[in-house]
């Protein structure tokens, strides 16, 4: 199975997604799985994991509907407020979804590079392995350093690094991030998604020798067997289609790790987020 590990979906609403910006204003309009799932067909991808963008509970009733309804969303990626002192109950509503399969908070747009280890969100990350939830990370470089505290304090809780914490490629710029991520990949329990990166290059002129450094980082510290393919869809759509965006980590993977092909584009995807197969796809 060919899985795409991060994607998303929106019904446009410009006060609620003022995060897109002017400079963004192709997003300026609603993506759903009809349109997404025609890029699916087109690029031999069989189910995708879809991945919160607002903060707010009911965004993540929305995409579980969505899932509910279209067999190829293999897996939901909500938000819940860890930090809410009514966590236990929320998270306890929230696991009788089966497509749920973890969470993620958008901690990169938080001012306190420390919020990762905050008493009140640690609270709540301290919760998610009782009731089977994965935790995606959402951070700029700033922000490695309380990401590596955060998973040493739980070795047994899964954590997933989004965009390779959005390392500065259109500078070009490889350090501290490098460190730093070689630091968090010592950890087991942490697997990192090869995505997002098409957006941090330089959207109208990057090329694939842009990129790679930043993959020859990642792949030889966490190794095939801890990475997955996302496209960042429609996101990615600012710097490239989705068949460029999987073509430039596609003949990475041929030159570099073809062995590990069948676990970066699925296999680690349905290890990490605990998915089965199901007769017309995947399943939680």
């Amino acid at each position: 199975m060919n899985i795409d590990s991060h994607q998303h979906f929106w019904r446009y609403d410009p006060a609620r997604d003022a995060w897109i910006t002017d400079a963004m204003s192709l997003l300026k309009r609603d993506f759903l799985p009809d349109e997404f799932l025609a890029d699916l067909d087109a690029n031999d991808i069989d189910s995708s994991i879809v991945v919160q963008v607002d903060q707010s509970e009911d965004e993540t009733l929305f995409l579980l509907d969505l899932a509910k309804r279209n067999e190829r969303i293999a897996g939901v990626v909500g938000w819940v407020d860890l930090r809410a002192p009514s966590i236990e109950d929320r998270l306890r509503f929230f696991s009788q979804y089966k497509k749920l399969r973890g969470f993620r908070h958008i901690a990169q747009g938080e001012p306190d590079d420390q919020f990762l280890v905050g008493q009140d969100f640690i609270r709540g990350i301290a919760l998610l392995r009782e009731f089977g939830f994965v935790y995606d990370i959402l951070i700029y470089p700033k922000q490695l350093p309380a990401a590596i505290e955060l998973v040493a304090r739980f070795p047994e809780q899964r954590f997933v690094v989004n965009h390779l914490a959005k390392p500065l490629i259109k500078d070009g710029v490889r350090e501290p991030w490098e460190s730093y991520m070689r630091t968090v990949a010592q950890n087991p329990n942490v697997f990192c998604k090869v995505s997002g990166l098409v957006t941090e290059a330089d959207w109208r002129h990057w090329k694939r020798e842009d990129i790679w450094p930043y993959l020859d980082v990642v792949f030889e510290a966490f190794g095939p067997e801890r990475l997955m393919f996302g496209s960042d869809w429609p996101v990615c759509l600012l710097a490239a289609s989705y068949r460029r965006v999987k073509e430039v980590i596609e003949t990475y993977v041929d030159a570099h790790a073809p062995k590990g092909k069948e676990n970066i584009f699925g296999g680690n995807a349905i290890r990490f987020y605990g998915l089965k197969a199901a007769p017309r796809g995947l399943a939680a």
